[in-house]
């Protein structure tokens, strides 16, 4: 039942989802996210939804919130239902968070944030606003209406945009792996936040995540995608995709723990493989930042000072809150912002010149001394295909066409790319984009290589794949700098860690 105290956030009935042999084809891929789902989520239930990365997971929250697109971005199959009615034509019965706190934050203030999803459904003015304070007293994000977006922590973004959610009444509130990009106090926040709207609006919950320890005491069901053998549709690794277990918690990951971890999902007491540690201690600081004061905007510091060194050998693990300062710090040391004080300076061994601050150094220059994997995988795509995009990097430094196709062939399988080969890199789940980029990145074998979150959006397998490389790549000799909120990584790759909390 629904606290009376705050009825006023329920929604007018809480929503019955049905899938019937749904199915979706991206219009410039061959193979089908998903082609075969049926399953039934009755009004007020809380689900879990699992699956291997590229699973469908996420093409399946899009089209139960109406954004996937129309006939002209690709086409689907059976039957996809919110209360009965196609659930691209549902509007506002159903609410979307998504795993990037800044991507949701569409307005600069945290009242008319709220109130934007309302006032597109038509609300009345004065009903909007009610809403708006209602909302987000029920997430718990007690700030003045007027706070700027931007001022807020990951966390708090991520309430935000769960507040805009409710303010709409939707009967169906799907999360998108809403922690993925969270430190642990975020992730706190979220699910406690969460936690409170599902037990007084009584909404019926959908939630994708990887990790999921964290949502195991607020489900009562598990459902999980994956690929089934032998379809016809199965060409690009993506296809052949449906239910392939369904029931309380304890007993599909009981029953079926091994076989899942085994396909990637993240099975509490079944942890990834790790790497060897390190045989040889890390080499000579091949980048050395002292009294480093990062920003975005000239004259205005958001990490800092800081005195650090990057070892060849050695994986330096950027730690700290959201809003540190720590993806900042990373691109400022990768040569791609400047500083606002202080100084980065290469060794020689690594400039190769007199000139030895990288953010001075050329385009070209940087690609073979220092690569960058930025938080945001959109924000570096530019092919049209995953095997162009690959091909960028090595393609600008000139190498020849069959060391090109040894590179990126190789690369390819290593990440689980190979079947994704012609796809457009948009077209790919955040766990693919992910691992493209990383792989494009190391196209052209960088002797510094700085990653912002390599880990976000990836299932137990593939994670434990990129670490690997990592592991490798530092065992080789190369100097890699990983910014993460997954202490698992830094402790698998033995990591001298860097915790930026409080240099701000």
């Amino acid at each position: 039942m629904v606290d009376p105290s705050i009825a006023s956030v329920a929604p007018l009935r809480p929503a019955a989802v049905e899938a019937r042999g749904w199915g979706w084809r991206f219009a410039s891929r061959l193979g089908w996210a998903v082609t075969d789902a049926s399953f039934r989520i009755e009004p007020g239930e809380r689900v879990l939804l699992l699956g291997a990365s590229g699973a469908g997971k996420s093409t399946l929250l899009h089209a139960l919130a109406g954004v996937l697109g129309g006939d002209d971005e690709g086409e689907s199959r059976g039957e996809l239902t919110i209360d009965t009615l196609p659930a691209a034509r549902a509007a506002g019965r159903a609410g979307l968070v998504l795993q990037d706190p800044d991507s949701q934050a569409i307005l600069a203030r945290v009242g008319d944030d709220v109130a934007f999803g309302a006032e597109n459904l038509g609300i009345p003015r004065e009903e909007i606003w009610r809403r708006v304070r209602e909302s987000l007293d029920a997430v718990g994000l007690d700030v003045p209406l007027d706070r700027s977006t931007s001022q807020l922590s990951g966390g708090q973004k991520q309430r935000l945009a769960l507040a805009g959610v409710l303010a709409m009444r939707p009967g169906l509130i799907l999360l998108d792996e809403p922690t993925a990009n969270l430190d642990p106090e975020g992730v706190r926040e979220v699910r406690d936040a969460v936690t409170r709207v599902a037990e007084r609006t009584g909404a019926t919950l959908v939630i994708v995540e990887h990790r999921i320890d964290v949502w195991l005491p607020l489900v009562e069901r598990v459902i999980v995608l994956g690929e089934r053998s032998g379809s016809e549709d199965d060409r690009e690794g993506s296809g052949g995709v449906g239910v392939i277990a369904d029931g309380a918690p304890d007993d599909v990951l009981g029953a079926l723990g091994p076989r899942l971890a085994a396909g990637g999902v993240w099975v509490p007491g079944i942890p990834p493989r790790h790497p060897a540690p390190p045989v040889l201690a890390p080499g000579p600081a091949v980048l050395e930042a002292r009294d480093l004061t990062a920003g975005r905007v000239k004259g205005v510091p958001v990490a800092g000072p800081v005195s650090l060194d990057v070892r060849s050998g050695e994986v330096l693990g950027i730690t700290g809150s959201n809003g540190a300062g720590k993806s900042t710090l990373a691109l400022t040391l990768a040569g791609l912002l400047p500083a606002v004080g202080g100084r980065v300076e290469a060794s020689r061994a690594l400039a190769d010149s007199a000139q030895r601050d990288p953010l001075k150094w050329s385009s070209r220059a940087l690609l073979t001394r220092i690569g960058a994997v930025f938080q945001e995988p959109e924000h570096q795509l530019l092919a049209t295909t995953v095997r162009g995009e690959l091909e960028i990097g090595p393609r600008s430094l000139g190498l020849p066409d069959d060391e090109i196709a040894r590179r990126v062939d190789d690369l390819l399988v290593r990440l689980r790319l190979d079947r994704l080969a012609d796809a457009n890199p948009y077209t790919l789940s955040g766990g693919e984009k992910r691992r493209l980029t990383v792989a494009a990145t190391l196209a052209t074998r960088p002797r510094v290589i700085v990653l912002d979150e390599p880990t976000f959006g990836q299932d137990a397998v593939t994670w434990a794949e990129l670490v690997a490389i990592i592991a490798e790549l530092r065992d080789e000799g190369t100097a890699v700098v990983v910014v993460t909120h997954d202490p698992g990584v830094l402790d698998a790759l033995h990591a001298r860690r860097f915790d930026l909390r409080g240099t701000a």
